[in-house]
């Protein structure tokens, strides 16, 4: 094993599941390849990683980013816990089940920094090129060091694409919208609520990025937030001064027209459109080519692509399960490249992977969704031995939020959940939602509801 290469691109929560596999091969004595991984940006975290810029960073590489100010987990923390590294262990005492970004992004960092993986990581180095030599089973990766301008190239036996896919924005054009005298932007550059006080906001789109936009807005203090929807609403319950509207057809100036006649004034529009897999350091026969949903195609389990194995994926589906399947991804790709995991054939694994793309074609409904992700989940938990969770359990506290969410839009992060890792019961913030303005660690961590009664 001492003369394989890994290749890791990025340093997101994928990246770092991966480096955290073998990280726990070693702590058991076994002897894991050389592991080199790439991050463009100056630390690890992916998306968790905040930053200020838009367009392009500091080197003028497209900003990866579109974190933004005041965000909030919109789902259970115990839904996406580490099996291995609970909450508990980390913070050593109950904190509410919805922690904003800061909270979210030590718990990360908190698992990574109990290894060496940091050891593994080059910041600031971007991946400009990929190719496979057939002759020798190498992928030749060429990279930029941001920081010294240097490209060079390296081989490896594997290479393992974390770079994510919320980080390429879908932007679509509507009839008139140059004209538009008001902000335009996409949600990959939103950065924070702040600068719609006291506006009337247009976010086209009805995915979670618009629900959550639309939200925290509205709590900030913009005058009014209307949803633009293409197909289907969002259907919540929505507060007075929050309204759905379906799809705008043109711009006339600062008046936005929709498709069932209605006009408006808007000061700012913000597309909450999605996001586009774009792999553009990848040739064609090596590139994934899917839309965003739960199971793409020609990756095996969800990881490996089907016509080169060695080329391995992860976080590539739309999401309920985030952090958990990352790892469950990250311990079955481990076991491939380390020769104790074998495939079966191409014919094989295309069978699998039909078989679950025709159940994603059999789901109607959100419930049905997040059944289909338990089951994938499941499956990846039986081929490795990340430490399993209940899975099952996860599933109910998924459903549990769905129907939160319908029952109150504004306050369904105030409610708890109990840890499937730890059975901890997770304890009120010590401020509601729609009032916590401060999303810091400081504020959060300071004293919870129960502390506060007790001590008045």
């Amino acid at each position: 094993m001492n003369n394989k290469r890994v290749g890791i691109i990025g340093a997101g929560p994928s990246g770092l599941a991966q480096l955290r596999a073998f990280e726990a091969l070693k702590d058991k004595g076994i002897e894991i390849p050389e592991i080199v991984c790439f991050e463009k940006q100056d630390n690890w975290g992916g998306m968790w990683n905040y930053s200020w810029r838009t367009g392009v960073g500091k080197y003028g590489e497209p900003v990866h980013g579109s974190m933004y100010k005041y965000l909030w987990s919109n789902g259970p923390k115990e839904c996406l816990e580490f099996s291995d590294y609970s909450f508990d262990e980390h913070f050593k005492k109950p904190i509410s089940s919805y922690p904003p970004r800061p909270v979210l992004f030590d718990y990360i960092q908190g698992r990574i920094k109990k290894s060496n993986a940091r050891e593994y990581i080059r910041f600031n180095t971007t991946v400009r090129w990929v190719s496979f030599d057939e002759s020798t089973k190498r992928f030749k990766v060429v990279l930029d060091d941001l920081k010294s301008n240097e490209t060079y190239e390296e081989e490896f036996d594997y290479l393992v694409t974390a770079s994510g896919h919320f980080s390429t924005p879908n932007m679509p054009h509507f009839d008139g919208i140059e004209d538009f005298p008001g902000h335009v932007m996409h949600a990959h550059d939103f950065r924070g609520a702040d600068q719609f006080k006291n506006q009337k906001l247009l976010l086209i789109g009805s995915s979670y990025s618009a629900e959550d936009i639309g939200v925290q807005c509205f709590k900030h203090g913009a005058e009014s937030v209307t949803l633009s929807y293409r197909s289907n609403p969002i259907g919540v319950e929505w507060p007075e001064g929050i309204k759905e509207l379906p799809l705008v057809t043109h711009f006339d100036g600062p008046t936005v027209h929709f498709s069932n006649g209605e006009s408006e004034d808007f000061d700012a529009v913000v597309m909450c459109t999605g996001y586009q897999h774009k792999f553009p350091f990848l040739p064609s026969e090596l590139r994934l080519k899917t839309k965003n949903n739960l199971y793409p195609d020609n990756i095996y389990k969800g990881i490996f692509f089907n016509d080169n194995p060695q080329l391995i994926y992860l976080g590539m589906q739309d999401q309920y399960y985030t952090f958990n399947m990352f790892d469950a991804q990250a311990w079955v790709a481990r076991d491939y490249m380390m020769g104790t995991l074998e495939l079966p054939s191409k014919e094989e694994r295309r069978k699998d992977i039909d078989h679950w793309l025709a159940k994603h074609d059999a789901m109607e409904d959100a419930l049905d969704s997040v059944d289909f992700q338990s089951a994938y989940i499941k499956d990846l938990l039986e081929l490795s031995d990340y430490p399993d969770f209940n899975v099952d359990k996860v599933a109910v506290m998924f459903k549990e939020w769905l129907q939160d969410k319908e029952e109150n839009i504004l306050t369904y992060r105030d409610k708890t959940y109990k840890s499937v890792v730890t059975g901890t019961e997770a304890v009120e913030h010590h401020t509601e939602w729609m009032d916590e303005l401060d999303d810091s660690k400081e504020r959060y961590l300071k004293f919870n509801k129960k502390v506060e009664e007790l001590t008045s």
